[in-house]
């Protein structure tokens, strides 16, 4: 069974469950959305055109549903960090498809950013994305929670900054055409680019809803196998998955020289090392959802299915 607000629903219904998170989520994202107006409305509308390109809203999904785990009330609260976290997730994605960085031209299935708007205002774009995650987060202050917010704007902070995605972007762009590099920096690109954003949506959550230190590190250790198995994966279908299906052109990453877990280890190792890290993070989501008296761990579920996708 899977715990729905008050009421427990058919674990068969995870489906319709997930939609209406991802629904909610939406809502949320729309309602701090910026008015295309003014002199600045070009860059506006290629901030709303990468905000509004779809995407699984996984990272938005995991704050909320960590959120309801610890028993969080005010939406009010949750709100603009669930935003903040798909803007800056947003952002990322602008910056990564560049000329100057991956020079892609297809994401989700429609032209990116820069490929509609040029490189100049998509950088633009990814720019007013980062600051406007921190303003809209803010938003969450003055409502008597402000020991959370804070807490959470730290990792919000951390999570996406030199010691978390951007360090890992950095060694990702330095281990390109390497003749060979370490598992050690393999695990750092993966560990930084992907799953500090997965830990710090998961962390969010449960400081914004009161959940206590050892939980919050509990989460952060599963948001850490998460995050790696999703990258893992991630690589794997950059190689034997469909154009179509992903939205983008699979092989880039070969092209490109990027020296990722597959390049390294192959495939067949690479789906060995998925299952075994997706099996560590949904144990521990087990037995968050076991301490909080919920029959059915939706978190375990999703990590099952996207650590399989397609797509």
């Amino acid at each position: 069974m899977l715990f729905n607000g008050d009421v427990y629903i058919l674990e068969k219904d995870f489906e319709k469950y997930l939609n209406e998170l991802k629904k909610r989520a939406e809502k949320m994202l729309m309602s701090f959305m910026p008015e295309a107006e003014g002199f600045q409305k070009t860059l506006i509308e290629a901030m709303n055109y990468s905000l509004l390109a779809g995407g699984k809203r996984i990272r938005p999904v995991l704050m909320l549903e960590t959120w309801k785990i610890f028993n969080g009330q005010d939406e009010n609260l949750i709100a603009p960090f669930v935003a903040a976290i798909e803007m800056l997730h947003t952002f990322s994605l602008v910056h990564d498809d560049l000329p100057a960085m991956d020079n892609d031209l297809y994401r989700r299935g429609r032209k990116t950013t820069h490929a509609v708007y040029g490189a100049g205002m998509a950088t633009l774009a990814g720019d007013g994305l980062l600051n406007l995650a921190f303003e809209t987060a803010l938003q969450a202050s003055g409502k008597n929670h402000d020991d959370k917010v804070i807490e959470a704007l730290k990792i919000l902070a951390l999570k996406a900054g030199i010691y978390g995605m951007a360090g890992g972007q950095c060694a990702d762009i330095e281990s390109e055409n390497l003749s060979s590099v370490s598992d050690e920096l393999i695990d750092f690109v993966n560990e930084h680019k992907t799953a500090c954003m997965i830990e710090s949506s998961l962390m969010i959550g449960g400081i914004l809803a009161g959940a206590n230190k050892n939980d919050i590190a509990k989460l952060e250790t599963a948001g850490s196998y998460l995050g790696i198995a999703f990258q893992i994966r991630d690589d794997i279908l950059n190689k034997t998955g469909s154009e179509k299906e992903l939205g983008k052109p699979v092989g880039s990453d070969e092209n490109k020289g990027k020296n990722n877990y597959v390049h390294v280890h192959g495939l067949e190792d690479a789906q060995k090392k998925v299952l075994e890290l997706s099996q560590k993070a949904i144990e521990i989501f087990n037995e968050l959802y076991q301490n909080h008296g919920i029959e059915y761990a939706f978190l375990a579920e999703l990590t099952r299915i996207m650590t399989k996708r397609n797509k």
